[in-house]
């Protein structure tokens, strides 16, 4: 005889919730029910250890998912541990009451572990309520002298439980779905939803005579047993990626908390890794069921290029187990992580140098970020950072060039800018080429931002040639030339008034006959260009305009200056700093520069 019961006080409330609040995704739905289902199994095989006389379930441990188009129906069905009458009224009239949490403490008191059980909260089952308007169940306990019983509700205030019609161990859950959740009643939808969030339950999941999920979960194994054949179809099945990664990393930990992971990196950069929409993060599993396909707490920004899955049994979540909660958990995670990530990168630096630079011309400016963004692993990534060069074709490490520092040379000196070819031939360099010091050309935008972060390196200091501050020369003739020019500079800084911060001589130069530097202290002009190009408000540069006393050019200017030409020496003057903009590919009064140049040419002429 059926019984009418109403759910305990507030659940109504609670239902409400669930059915339109508690869930983001509405095919989460299937997850928990699968996940209880896989609970229920491992509930019957942990009591038939101290209960030989447990009901037999029918076939090997399985999930079994049916459906019916025609009635609109989807089933969900074990043969685990089943429920008595007295347990469905308990476990399904009672939300936040779940058989699964009440087991895992029986385990724990036993000295057992829960690892495997999912449904800890008590209310993935009323997830159902938001595809369906009815949901049945149909149970019998494996408690031998058990009766099958029949749960049903509408997901109002009542439920009625009466007598069932299983004959065998388990459980079945029919839902029947509303008008416009008839999409589910299908069986690519469910296949496509198992494979996403319930990939890796240890037990078969049925569809159709078809197993749907995977056989194993790669990180629950041990990395001697796992063939490189099997780490690359892994990565190609939770990434879509049809090539194969650039190397990996499979570990466990457990203290202090325990989680395991399989982490990948891709051969070649995709596409949309610096997209603000793009959704970067690890697949986080909690006991092989799916919580988060992007978990963007589990490694900072700057290794968002990290594929692969960690599963912490132990993660702290809310309670639809679809949001982390920020606890010392995840912290712990996170940081070891990281630290696993950057031994493995500096690993494949040191033995696999080719393998390396290939690597790092796809993913090294994103990896610079965390010069600037993580300070507790600055040092870890230092080794790791490559750098074109004045003297080498291929990439350069800080340590080598500390090494190679040549005598007189207290300083690894450094070029910012955004087009390296021009920066190979930006006159700043000249002093240096003649020198034979090595100067580092930084030619990606982030470099601004790990300069600023690495003042040096090994007790050596990071140096830009492009600031004010080079040491002098001892060179009497060069200084000769310097006190000839004073007047002339003086004059030339008045004629640029408003242009430039300063006018003033320079040693740096070799072959050219001038160059604009930027102010010390002062923001660059390379930074002040990022900053312009990125929409992003920027302090004006403070440029300094340097001529070479010793150019040709230069000794010209200062006679005709000291002369009183001055008439015939400006326009001529101002081409200097023309010259100076145009060397660093900067040069925006376009207009201005062809008249004082079809100027000059005119006076050359005689016109």
């Amino acid at each position: 005889m059926s019984e009418t019961m109403s759910f305990q006080a507030e659940v109504q409330q609670l239902l409400d919730l669930v059915v339109h609040s508690l869930y983001s995704d509405r095919e989460i739905f299937l997850r928990e029910l699968i996940s209880n289902a896989s609970d229920a199994l491992d509930r019957a095989r942990f009591t038939a250890l101290s209960k030989p006389e447990l009901l037999p379930g029918e076939g090997d441990p399985a999930v079994t998912l049916s459906f019916n188009k025609d009635l609109g129906t989807i089933t969900v069905s074990d043969n685990g541990i089943g429920l008595t009458k007295e347990e469905a009224i308990e476990h399904l009239g009672t939300i936040a009451r779940s058989g699964t949490k009440a087991f895992a403490k029986v385990l724990k008191e036993r000295g057992n572990s829960a690892e495997g059980l999912i449904g800890q909260f008590g209310v993935g089952f009323y997830a159902s309520f938001m595809v369906a308007h009815r949901v049945e169940v149909e149970s019998l306990s494996g408690e031998p002298g058990s009766e099958a019983v029949h749960w049903e509700s509408d997901g109002g205030g009542t439920f009625s439980v009466d007598a069932g019609k299983r004959t065998t161990r388990g459980t079945d859950v029919t839902l029947h779905l509303r008008a416009e959740s008839q999409e589910y009643a299908d069986q690519w939808k469910l296949k496509e939803i198992v494979e996403k969030h319930s990939d890796f339950v240890q037990y078969p999941v049925m569809l159709e005579g078809e197993r749907v999920n995977q056989s194993t979960a790669l990180w629950a194994k041990n990395p001697k047993e796992v063939t490189e054949d099997e780490y690359i179809a892994f990565y190609k099945h939770i990434t879509g990626d049809w090539r194969r990664p650039a190397f990996w990393l499979h570990f466990r930990s457990e203290a202090p908390f325990e989680f395991g992971a399989v982490l990948y990196f891709p051969e070649e950069r995709p596409f949309d890794l610096d997209h603000p929409d793009t959704k970067k993060g690890l697949k986080l599993y909690q006991r092989r069921v799916l919580i988060q396909e992007h978990a963007e707490q589990l490694l900072p920004r700057y290794l968002r290029f990290v594929r692969g899955v960690v599963d912490a049994p132990e993660v702290s979540l809310n309670v639809s187990r679809e949001i982390l909660q920020n606890t010392p958990i995840i912290n712990a995670i996170k940081k070891q992580l990281v630290k696993r990530v950057l031994r493995r990168l500096t690993e494949i630096s040191r033995e696999e140098p080719e393998n390396w630079l290939k690597f790092w011309e796809s993913f090294g400016g994103t990896l610079k970020e965390g010069v600037a963004e993580d300070g507790d692993n600055k040092e870890s990534l230092l080794p790791l950072l490559r750098f074109r060069s004045t003297t080498a074709e291929g990439w350069r490490d800080l340590a080598t060039v500390k090494a190679e520092l040549k005598e007189g040379q207290d300083a690894i000196w450094y070029l910012t800018g955004l087009d390296l070819e021009r920066m190979k031939s930006n006159p700043q360099l000249e002093r240096f080429r003649k020198k034979g010091w090595e100067v580092l050309l930084l030619s990606d935008p982030v470099d601004e931002w790990v300069v600023m972060n690495v003042p040096s390196f090994e007790t050596i200091p990071l140096k830009s040639v492009a600031k004010a501050d080079l040491p002098a020369d001892e060179d009497p003739i060069a200084e000769e030339a310097k006190k000839q020019a004073e007047p002339f500079v003086g004059w030339l800084k008045g004629l640029l008034t408003g242009q430039v911060e300063d006018v003033r001589t320079t040693t740096r130069l070799t072959d050219s006959p001038a160059v604009l530097v930027d102010g010390e202290g002062a923001v660059s002009a390379n930074m002040e260009r990022i900053l312009r190009a990125a929409r992003q408000d920027a302090p004006k540069a403070r440029r300094i305009l340097e001529v070479n006393p010793e150019h040709p050019l230069v000794r010209k200017l200062v006679v005709l200056q000291t002369a009183g030409a001055t008439e015939q020496a400006e326009p001529v003057a101002k081409l200097l700093l023309d010259y100076a903009r145009i060397a660093e590919g900067n040069l925006e009064d376009t207009a201005g520069f062809a008249k004082r140049l079809q100027l000059l040419m005119l006076q050359a002429s005689g016109s």
